[in-house]
């Protein structure tokens, strides 16, 4: 029989499903890409955050079987005990040379980096002042560091005009992965030279994707480490690995090697997986097609969309959101794509705020314009 806080637990759960807002895992059958399997059923992915396409490239694939052969299949201990590997700091270096930065720190997720250095650079008494729309990570790590967060109007730099007393940090992501649009940077970074902040930037869904060379948002921006002191990225969606890095200068990376609980306490990354993500680095420097073929898939959506009477909110990058409001309605257009063989996933609060259920429609360089004139075609006949 269920016990009393059983009971509480499935009145909840019952709750959660009656407004629309329950979640389900959906379980994949085959290798992440432009097509999936699914239930025994091919279908069009567009809700991966597999940007490059990398995640099952050939090349990728075989760096990791190599690095397993090699260094085996588990690091065994943390970065501080004996799980540092010779891939773990060729890593390290190839990213802090790829982003033109000192030194590199590698970290076993974005939220773990996220956490580990909001944390270790502020306490309490410290103001941390963040965009309303930054990752559960960020504002988590103000949260746990015991800092006073201050969340500020999204992409309104002009609101940080004046700043507290003992404003530590000013944390933004780079691209936010909910509405696919820019955090204004240098806006940003002239206020943190007015104020003497740290401006700490999440750059997981512009890296590999934006810029020349696809070193992401900065790059973007042409804004160097004076600018910008603490950069972040995550290996595991453009890259199409796993783990994330901060990136910055010698007194920076020290301190978190010191004070960052997340590195500190965690088992490092596989090294095999290190070696994969070296080889999808490489495979960022060279094949710069992947970025044209992507933007050219991006402009070719949006005009498609637009023909179509589809009001997509204002985004140049892979994440291209269509918000419906309601939760029900997205989850029933999902459904609806899903049976006409394309896959994207409806996104409701608390990821979003209330009002604002969307589909959170990705392109990948793996996709064709066939594939994504396909989509439209869908869309039109299911909304």
């Amino acid at each position: 029989m269920p016990t009393d806080l059983e009971k509480g637990l499935e009145e909840a759960l019952a709750r959660r499903q009656a407004d629309g807002l329950y979640r389900r895992r959906v379980t994949l059958e085959s290798p992440q890409g432009a097509e999936v399997v699914v239930a025994g059923r091919k279908r069009v992915n567009f809700c991966s955050n597999d940007y490059l396409g990398l995640a099952a490239h050939p090349e990728v694939v075989r760096a990791w079987q190599r690095g397993a052969e090699r260094y085996g299949v588990g690091s065994g201990a943390s970065h501080l005990v004996c799980g540092h590997m010779t891939p773990h700091r060729a890593l390290e270096e190839e990213l802090a040379e790829f982003t033109g930065r000192p030194r590199a720190l590698l970290f076993s997720s974005g939220y773990q980096a996220n956490l580990g250095v909001v944390t270790a650079l502020a306490g309490r008494g410290d103001w941390v002042l963040e965009d309303r729309l930054n990752h559960a990570s960020l504002l988590d790590g103000a949260r746990l560091a015991g800092a006073r967060l201050k969340r500020f109007p999204h992409g309104d730099a002009a609101a940080l005009e004046t700043l507290p007393h003992r404003a530590r940090l000013i944390a933004t992501d780079g691209v936010f992965s909910m509405d696919g649009d820019l955090a204004p940077l240098p806006q940003l970074a002239q206020r943190c030279r007015d104020h003497a902040c740290w401006l700490y930037v999440d750059d997981a869904h512009g890296f590999g994707v934006l810029g020349e060379k696809g070193a992401g948002i900065l790059e973007h921006f042409r804004l160097g480490r004076s600018d910008v002191p603490i950069l972040m990225a995550t290996l595991g969606k453009a890259l199409g690995v796993c783990g994330a890095f901060v990136a910055g200068g010698d007194a920076l990376i020290e301190t978190l090697i010191q004070q960052a609980r997340t590195y500190i306490y965690t088992t490092a990354l596989p090294p095999a997986a290190a070696e994969a993500i070296r080889a999808s680095l490489r495979l960022v420097r060279k094949e710069k097609w992947r970025r044209e073929h992507l933007e050219a898939l991006i402009a070719r959506f949006r005009a498609g969309a637009d023909a179509l009477g589809f009001s997509l909110s204002p985004s140049q990058t892979p994440i291209q959101p269509l918000i419906l409001g309601s939760s029900r309605r997205a989850w029933e257009v999902s459904r609806k794509l899903r049976e006409r063989g394309f896959w994207v996933a409806a996104i409701r609060p608390p990821t979003v705020p209330a009002g604002t259920a969307r589909l959170r429609i990705t392109l990948t360089a793996a996709h064709t314009e066939t594939q994504v004139d396909g989509l439209l075609d869908a869309l039109a006949r299911s909304l």
